[in-house]
């Protein structure tokens, strides 16, 4: 039943329920792409787990996010079970085994997993303003953030890093305007609430270092599986944005840093991506724009990207049209928008001439898809309604103790789970901005002492700054200022000014925190 270089599926069925085929995923094809989509409780997590064990068997490491916890199962030695039994008789499986698969755990809250995050340079301007959903305004004031902290030598690595910078772009906006183009001091605020919205969400558990090695999603074990990395998304999908905008960082990160290699015997990696119409829901045009880039050309890198979701109507057209690999479990078609799902799930596969798809979709059973695949010269085979083969993994989640025994067994134990907190653009600006002030205080102090004392006189002409009539000038200017009780602040007064009120903002959440959770208590 099991063939190399090929993933087995499920069996097709005749319309007399007789079994027809074994149904494969070719892993030549395994790089173009895929769409797994169904109604809640038809089977897709069973299918995602069945694919993603084809995937490491073949020594393909694998990335995927678990929204309900279920697939954590994956790491653990499958189970008898009636209903696996049954399903592995009814269509002839008789190579079924169990088996267990290299996982490592990960999480954006460090809790079920190792800790990954990136930075905020890492994550760039397009992708940050989609997080925070900023305006095309306030898109283009964190554009000039960036500018600013690339021209300026300041690392962005955290919240913090970038909160500082804001505050001295408000603080000198017209100066910066002057010389980056409008910064509006409302837009900077707005993207400040923003950001404090953000850190309220857990976002700031993100951003920081060590941020995520590529390298180290894409392991292989000592017996040749490729290693299967499980994110936690429970608690992420408590804030949608930030784990749609997580997972398109990752594929981002992936087009940009492997090299060209091709139509590969098998893929480098593959990408499932749940609850994909996250992705899409309110996104801008330029990002839509940015994922179908993104999709189209990193297959060439080796790396396939399937999408997990309810409707195909979630995914754009342009997105949907390269994906090759697809299994359709059931589908509603109770109000218009679901029959036009249906409709649209039916074109998109190359027909069978024994069944409607439209009938069928809304009648498949639990643990049942139709199914097409890519084949001989990338033409997707004819649609077969398949019953999907039993997991050899567990069905269902690992306990809380199992889950830590894995981690504490991981490959990248220990290289994650601590916060690495270096210098900054946080610490650069208080440390520039503490220099420019003490040096103009001295000066101050000099000229100051200059005035006060007695029989001072000039040469008629002096170079500025060595005395002489034109300093005078300049002194009694001063003089003048200070007398009338007003002077202009410098720009380095005001970035001190800034960056003296960050430090204050983070101490003050700090005591805030502390106050509050002994309160808890």
């Amino acid at each position: 039943m099991i063939e190399d270089g090929k993933i087995f599926i499920g069996a097709s069925r005749n319309p007399d329920d007789s079994i027809n085929k074994p149904e494969y995923l070719d892993l030549k094809f395994g790089n173009r792409h895929g769409l797994v989509t169904g109604a809640t409780g038809t089977g897709k997590t069973v299918t995602l787990q069945v694919l993603a064990e084809g995937f490491s068997r073949a020594g393909v490491p694998v990335f995927a996010a678990d929204i309900k916890g279920d697939l954590s199962g994956i790491a653990a030695k499958g189970e008898p079970k009636d209903f696996l039994t049954k399903r592995a008789e009814q269509i002839g499986f008789t190579d079924y085994e169990f088996d267990q698969f290299p996982v490592i755990f990960w999480d954006l809250f460090g809790e079920k997993g190792h800790r990954v995050r990136t930075t905020i340079a890492e994550m760039g301007p397009l992708l940050l303003a989609r997080l925070m959903d900023a305006s095309e305004p306030q898109e283009g004031v964190i554009n000039i953030a960036f500018k600013i902290a690339d021209q300026g030598g300041l690392p962005l690595l955290d919240l913090k890093d970038f909160t500082s910078l804001l505050n001295y772009m408000g603080e000198n906006a017209t100066e910066l305007s002057n010389q980056y183009g409008l910064i509006s001091k409302a837009s900077v605020g707005s993207i400040q609430r923003a950001l404090l919205v953000l850190e309220q969400q857990g976002a700031e558990h993100f951003f920081g270092e060590p941020a995520l090695k590529i390298s180290d999603i894409m392991r292989t074990s000592n017996n040749g599986y490729g290693q299967i990395s499980v994110l936690a998304a429970d608690k992420l999908m408590m804030n949608p944005r930030l784990y749609a905008t997580f997972l398109l960082w990752l594929l981002s990160e992936l087009f940009e840093e492997l090299p060209e290699v091709g139509d590969p015997d098998k893929p480098k990696l593959v990408f499932f991506f749940d609850e994909a119409h996250l992705l899409f829901n309110d996104a801008p045009k330029v990002l839509t724009e940015r994922v179908e880039q993104v999709v189209r050309l990193i297959r060439s890198k080796g790396v396939g990207v399937y999408f997990v979701t309810q409707n195909p109507l979630d995914v754009p057209e342009t997105v949907l049209a390269q994906l090759g690999n697809r299994a359709q479990h059931a589908l509603r078609a109770y109000s218009p928008r679901e029959q036009k799902a249906v409709r649209t799930a039916a074109d998109t596969f190359r027909p069978n001439p024994a069944f409607d798809c439209a009938t069928v979709i809304t009648n498949l059973g639990t643990g049942e898809a139709l199914v097409s695949t890519l084949e001989a010269k990338g033409a997707p085979s004819i649609v077969e309604r398949t019953l999907i083969r039993p997991p050899s993994g567990r069905v269902g989640p690992v306990t809380d103790a199992e889950r830590q025994q894995i981690m504490d067994r991981s490959p990248v134990l220990g290289v994650y789970d601590e916060d690495i907190d270096r210098e900054s653009a946080f610490e650069l600006l208080a440390t520039r901005a503490k220099k420019a002030a003490d040096a103009d205080a001295a000066k101050r102090a000099q000229d100051e002492a200059a005035h006060e004392q007695p029989g001072t006189t000039t040469s008629g002409w002096s170079l500025p700054g060595f005395g002489g009539s034109n300093d005078d000038d300049k002194d009694r200017g001063q003089s003048r200022g200070r007398a009338s009780g007003y002077q202009r602040e410098t720009v380095v007064e005001a970035a001190m000014k800034s960056v003296a009120r960050t430090v204050a903002t983070q101490v003050g959440r700090a005591l805030v925190r502390g106050i509050l959770g002994s309160l808890k208590r």
